[in-house]
């Protein structure tokens, strides 16, 4: 099983990066190159209110899934019927909900972003979709299959986009059908996904709901219920400072936050890989009973990914101007590099507070992160509407900055209370330190060449030198230093 989910993550962090790389050269030079930027914040607000809504709509039940599979056997297949079931009675609700409150809706953007009024029935095909889909990579994350689907979503969505934006740049369609096209590229993608599941035996429909007791029936739909509030308010916490930026500022504000963030967000790709891999196995150990085992991958999972993220936030930041340089009217979007900075550093909070919700979530105390989460909601839209008039973009984004970085903190300490479990080791304050030194090596000892090409070498070399060098030389990853210096011993033998 071990080897299986290491396989799943290698390939889902590879496949998470050649997403991110599509990603870059749509946000930062495709759509800057053929968008005006209050195209690009219609078409990132659409977006991102249809995914907005993909949590409310599914349940809570892709977290349900994962944590009862285990316990659905052999009636997996009737299980996942029952699951798909609810999601289209969730969507079903949310659905209504929004017609009932579309004139508060249209009422929010009418004075800055009127523009979006006219494709909210896209924002629901998006949302459909998106529920779906969330089903069946539950399902295919619970066969340990991760890869394929991470493929889909961070890799064929982006292409699809991007595809659309060329589509529109050659005449071929106008503007409006680059909106409708995003929900077209959604459906694509859920189509390749039950094709997916379909080959690999994972999906099969049976009505046999006899065969899932009342028992488990309820808590599992009580479980997605609780965990409903969790996920949602998590995704809000992502998504809703984008969304005020274009109702409060307007939609060019929005496309220069969204740049910035795509820049940032790069920084949590290894996490996401690792956190979809980790959760089965959380799971799995919650029902065996395992917890010092949970304990032990808990603090792993922290150095480790700490590692990993903490260096691409470095090689970020030390050339954030130059990203800049290179992005097509770049002077409308460099505006948003502080937001990069704020954005980053929230987002390396998850990163160092480990898997402190995925914890909490396969856990008896998984009520917790519904409260925590709820309260953060709360927070993240009061310092946005507190910030933004002052700070504009900065402002949205040391909002997300401070509610990030409490959350972090009431998770790690509920866990730390509730289950003794602490992913604050040696090693990962020595990657920290390392990762400050770097940065104040860039920020005040090297010289700043007029040349892009030069600067940018220079920096990341040095950058990635002296962290690399440090991190060996305080053994900060012991297991991994273990495993190169086997293979480099093994390499000696053969070619001797």
């Amino acid at each position: 099983m071990m080897k299986a989910a290491a396989k799943q993550s290698i390939y889902s962090t590879v496949f998470a990066y050649i997403g991110v790389a599509v990603g870059y050269v749509n946000l930062l030079w495709l759509f800057p190159y053929i968008l005006r930027a209050d195209q690009i914040g219609t078409l990132k607000t659409i977006q991102d209110m249809g995914l907005l809504l993909v949590p409310f709509a599914q349940l809570g039940l892709g977290h349900g899934i994962t944590r009862y599979f285990p316990k659905s056997r052999p009636n997996h297949y009737s299980f996942f019927s029952l699951a798909i079931v609810l999601a289209i009675i969730g969507f079903s609700i949310v659905c209504l909900l929004f017609i009932v409150f579309q004139d508060v809706i249209v009422g929010a953007y009418k004075e800055n972003a009127p523009e979006i009024i006219d494709y909210l029935l896209i924002v629901l095909c998006i949302t459909f979709f998106g529920v779906i889909q969330s089903i069946f990579e539950a399902f295919s994350r619970s066969f340990f299959k991760t890869a394929f689907p991470n493929f889909l979503r961070d890799v064929l969505l982006r292409l699809g986009l991007g595809g659309l934006v060329v589509l529109y740049f050659y005449s071929i369609i106008p503007f409006q059908w680059v909106i409708a096209g995003i929900a077209i590229v959604y459906g694509v993608s859920l189509f390749f996904l039950v094709y997916y599941a379909v080959w690999f035996e994972h999906f099969k429909l049976e009505w046999n709901w006899k065969s899932l007791t009342p028992a488990f029936k309820k808590q599992f739909l009580t479980y997605s219920l609780i965990t409903l509030l969790g996920t949602a308010g998590a995704i809000l916490i992502m998504k809703i400072d984008s969304l005020m930026v274009s109702s409060m500022i307007g939609l060019e504000a929005n496309a220069i936050y969204t740049i910035a963030f795509s820049i940032a967000v790069v920084i949590e790709m290894p996490r996401r890989a690792i956190s979809q891999v980790a959760m089965p196995i959380i799971s799995e150990k919650f029902a065996a009973g395992a917890l010092e085992e949970i304990n032990q991958l808990y603090k792993k999972i922290a150095t480790h990914q700490t590692f990993i993220c903490l260096l691409i936030f470095l090689l970020i930041w030390v050339n954030i101007d130059i990203l800049y340089y290179f992005v097509p009217n770049n002077e409308v979007y460099r505006t948003g590099k502080w937001v990069v900075l704020l954005i980053g550093l929230g987002k390396l909070s998850d990163v160092v507070f480990s898997v402190n919700g995925e914890i909490i979530v396969f856990s008896r105390f998984y009520v917790f992160n519904i409260t925590a989460t709820l309260a953060m909601c709360v927070a993240v839209v009061l310092f946005n509407l507190l910030l933004i008039p002052f700070m504009d973009i900065e402002g949205a984004a040391l909002a997300s900055l401070i509610a990030m970085a409490i959350y972090n903190f009431l998770k790690y300490a509920y866990v730390k209370f509730r289950l003794g479990f602490d992913p604050f080791t040696w090693p990962l304050l020595w990657v920290l330190l390392i990762g400050v030194l770097c940065w104040a090596v860039s920020a005040y000892v090297l010289p700043s060449p007029n040349n892009v090409w030069l600067k940018l070498i220079l920096n990341s070399g040095v950058t990635l030198g002296l962290y690399l060098t440090g991190n060996f030389w305080l053994n900060t990853l012991p297991d991994l230093q273990k495993s190169l210096v086997d293979k480099k011993k093994e390499w000696g033998r053969t070619k001797s």
